[in-house]
This record gives C-alpha cells, structure tokens and sequence, in this order.
C-alpha cells in the first residue's frame, strides 16, 4: 500500500514539474528534458539526506523539524555528522535544503539563485556524481536551470523557478527509501518515458523492453555470485545494467559502461543513483567504444564477469572505420569489419564489431547476453558466420532466443538473444523460438508485442532447465549445429511430424471419388476460361 501510494504522489509530482514546463513554453523539448531530470534528483537527494540523518542522530527524528535544529549544529558537529555518512550520499548544507530556498522565493533574481544551488549541490559531490568522457573530463550532475530559460523575461524566469519550489516542497518523499528496484525502476521508466525516443542520440536509444531485459538477466545469473564486475558497451539508459545488478545484488556487483551518446549517459547516471548504484557512477564513460574503449588494466582492455548489450544495429561509422583496422585490433575484431558501402552508410552492421568486442572483453568465467537481429544466427556467409563458428568451436555458444516480431514498439526488426558463456563445461545448446508468443497491442502509432509475466517465466524455466519443448525449444550438440552450417535457429532442429489417421476401404475409395470429381470440375471450369480467353484475343484489331 505504501509503495502505491508514493508510486501515485511521485507520478504527480514528476506531471506537476511537466505541466510547469510546458506552460512557460519549453514542454516536449531537449531543455525540458534537462531542467526535470535535474529537478527530480534534486528533490530525491535533498528527502534523501533527510532520511539519512534522522537515522544518524535520534534528536533529529524527534524534532518537528529537522531542517531547522540541523541549522543549529556547530561546524564540528555538522562535519562529523556528515562523516558518518554512506559515502554514496549526497553531502548537503543548510542553503542547499528544498526548505530554505522556498523561504527565499521572494528574493531578487530567484531564478538565478535556485541554478547557483543546484550547482553548488553539484560542485560540493563532483567527486561521487560526476561523469567522465574518454578524454577524463568530468560532467557534473546540475548545470542549473537559468541556461534554459534564455528565452524568458527575468520575472518569468522567476515565477517559473519559484513554481518548480514550491511543488518540490508539498512532497515528502522519505519514506520511500526503504523501497528497492522494482519501485524506482518504475519511477525512471516514468520520468523518461517522454525522451528516450529513437533517434533522440547518434546511437539509437531504443528503450530495452522490460521482458527482454528480465530474461537476460534471469538467464544470465543462475546461482548467486559476489564481488563481480558488470558491462554494457552502448549501455543506452540502463535497463539491461540494472536488471543484471538486481539480480546479482546492488551491493555485490560493479557497474561499468561506455556509450557514445551524452544524454544516455545522463539517464544512466540517474537511473545508477535511484537504484543505490552510486558507487559505479565514476565507472559511467561517455565516448566511442569500438574506436577508443575507456575501460582498461594497464594498456590491455578490462575483462568484465557479465555482459550485456543491445548494441545499435544501424550506425554511420565511415568516418572512422579505418582507424580501427589496425593491427593491434586484428584479436579484437577476429572475424573483420563490415565493409563500408558507398550509399546507405547509416544502414552498416555496425552490432557484428559490438559482438566481437563484447567476446574479446569477457573474463575467463566470463557471461554474455546481446541483443541480435535475427537474421544473424542464420547468415550463409561473412562476418556473421565467422563469429558464429568461433562460438561454436571455442564451445562458448549457451544458447539463443529468438523473440516475437515487434518487441521493439520502435523497430520492426525481428531480434533474438545470444547467450555466450566461457566456462560452461555442457555440451548441450538451447535453442529457442518464442516467435508465436506474446499478445499484440498498440502502442501510439506503433504496434507492439507484449510478452505476459508467465510466458517470460516460460521461456527462462525452458532455458534454465534445458528443456526441449514441442514448437517452442530443442537442445542440440555443438556436432549437430555443425551438421546445420552454424545455424543457431530453433525451427531448423525442430522435428518434422507426419500425422496419420487410420481409415476404411471405403472410406478411402469415397475420398478418392471426392478428389476425381473435384479435379474433373476444376478442368472444365480451365477449359471454358481458354475458349473466352481466345474468343477475347481475336475480338482485338489494331487501331
């Protein structure tokens, strides 16, 4: 009941900070996406910090309000309180509290305090929030909100920061924190529900289907694991990361990412910080994984425990595909690089070099699972076909699932799932079609397939167990995918069935009689169209 409830009060409030947007004229936009993902965070961090201290120091939880008897800690005091801090918290004071600036509201150039705040905020926890780029520049959490109000008067500047106060202060949202990832999870989908549309970044920042994300992950950590490291190389905003850290535990788990695109790593950021991932924030990189992978032991690229992709299936990379033909990428890129075509560049497989570092990058126990079109685990010849031999005769192919078409409401391209494991010692394969389940619905324009919890849970007990399943899975050797030519669809290893149904002489002979006579009025029916047809051509004369 608890956590419906805040659900709905937090739901309201994030539709509150929307409806302000839009009514000073920045809704729907990339600036409206900034000013409330900053907002958002700022509010959970201030409630946050409350909570936390109230359980630092019992006279806070007694007091009728916290905010105020805090201000009337020493300078020691308030140190050693925030000493005792989880280091994954925000260090606040006095003037960053939600409170103090809603007494001020009526101050001069508001506006401009509430943004000098936030980035206070920012610049006093730059060391725990901040995210970096390949070249090690830190990004910091705020920027403030009065660079996206340039197009405003300074009064409405104002009055709009003044209305985004006042509904960050009507909610208390620290009783919620004792909630874990499927509460905040459903609170980020929300959030971002409105910006993490396709085409909104140079890589394509399809939001993971939830269904997706949860059998990778149910698939992937089949017994429990400790102190192990966690990868997406286009982690996009995070879905499949925090699924994989649900599932291993938070705390048992470090998270580490690269993706090109600057807005996924600021969703990700926040996604990191509502799921109690604060620690693997210094781990989030912005920049270009196949041309300059960041994460690395010495000058050798890191190994990672767990990976999981759904890496861009489309991506102009012309520009520099020659820089990655080296000679020092020759084991990174094993089976080559796509060759660039002179038109429809965008349209390059550019997920087969993803796959190959994916495989370079995984420890010696190391467990993946990527995101494919579908038309990968068939492929005659190419790239395609190198690396799914190299999976098979490296025995590192765990199995596939190929979805339902349009789980992707976004794409129509078909995907399936790889699931590659190094120190499996089965040599048994699960392959799986799950193409004939789901139900359709309409999502906007767009039509989606949408899988029910019991067909998700289907799919992972059938994986899981090594089931063969009639129409759904089959469990091949390593050999018999060999005898396929390296195909790793199911329907290929399904096995044909012939039915039959025991019938009379007679029974015979009067469906016989039915076919005759079927066939003898098929052919007159033939032979009367030719007589029109010739009557037709010989009507024609040349005008």
């Amino acid at each position: 009941m608890v956590e419906q409830t805040f659900t709905k009060k937090t739901k309201q409030l994030i539709d509150n900070l929307k409806g302000i947007c839009s009514d000073y004229g920045l809704g729907n936009s990339g600036d409206e996406f900034k000013i409330i993902t900053q907002v958002f965070l700022y509010k959970f961090m201030n409630d946050k910090f409350g909570y936390e201290v109230k359980q630092l120091d019992t006279k806070l939880q007694s007091a009728d309000n916290w905010e105020d008897s805090i201000k009337s800690y020493s300078d020691d005091e308030y140190e050693l309180l925030l000493s005792k801090m989880s280091p994954d918290s925000a260090r606040l004071f006095p003037d960053h509290f939600i409170s103090t600036l809603w007494k001020k509201q009526n101050n001069e150039q508001f506006s401009q305090l509430f943004s000098d705040t936030l980035r206070d905020v920012a610049k006093q926890n730059n060391d725990v929030f901040s995210v970096k780029t390949e070249e090690g520049q830190k990004i910091q959490l705020f920027d403030g909100v009065d660079g996206y109000l340039r197009n405003l008067s300074e009064s409405k500047k104002d009055d709009f920061a003044k209305a985004m106060i006042n509904q960050l202060v009507d909610v208390n949202f620290e009783d919620i924190f004792e909630q874990k990832f499927d509460f905040f999870a459903t609170i980020f989908e929300y959030l971002i529900k409105d910006y993490n549309k396709d085409g909104g970044g140079v890589y394509a920042e399809y939001y993971t289907p939830h269904a997706i994300a949860k059998i990778m992950s149910a698939i992937l950590v089949d017994k429990p694991v400790s102190n192990v490291t966690v990868y997406d190389p286009s982690a996009g905003s995070g879905t499949l990361l925090m699924n994989v850290a649900h599932a291993i535990g938070e705390d048992k788990c470090t998270i580490y990412s690269q993706d090109l695109s600057d807005k996924s790593s600021h969703l990700l950021r926040l996604n990191l910080i509502l799921n109690n991932l604060v620690h693997s924030i210094h781990n989030i990189i912005q920049g270009n994984t196949i041309k300059d992978p960041y994460h690395k032991q010495g000058k050798d690229l890191m190994k990672f425990d767990y990976i999981v992709s759904n890496p861009p299936f489309k991506l102009d990379f012309s520009g520099w595909s020659e820089d990655i033909d080296t000679k020092e990428n020759s084991e990174r890129f094993f089976a080559g690089i796509p060759n660039v075509p002179k038109k429809k560049k965008e349209s390059m497989a550019i997920y087969l070099l993803f796959i190959q570092h994916i495989i370079y990058s995984l420890s010696s126990k190391g467990k993946a699972a990527i995101v494919v079109p579908t038309g990968f685990i068939t492929a005659q010849s190419g790239i395609e076909k190198k690396i799914r031999q190299a999976l098979i005769e490296n025995k590192m192919l765990k199995g596939v699932v190929s979805m339902p078409s349009n789980i992707f409401a976004t794409t129509g391209t078909n995907v399936s799932v790889v699931f590659i494991d190094r120190e499996s010692s089965d040599e048994k394969v699960v392959l799986m079609d799950a193409s004939k389940l789901g139900t359709i619905v309409k999502e906007g324009k767009n039509q989606k397939t949408v899988l029910s919890p019991e067909e998700e849970q289907k799919i992972i007990d059938a994986f899981n167990k090594k089931e063969s399943i009639e129409d759904l899975s089959v469990v091949v050797s390593y050999d018999e995918i060999k005898e396929k030519n390296y195909s790793f669809s199911a329907g290929q290893y399904f096995a044909i069935k012939i039915e039959y149904t025991d019938i009379t002489k007679e029974e015979f002979a009067e469906k016989m009689k039915g076919f005759d006579e079927n066939l003898s009025t098929y052919f007159k029916e033939s032979k009367e169209l030719e007589g029109e047809i010739f009557q037709n051509l010989n009507r024609l004369k040349y005008e």
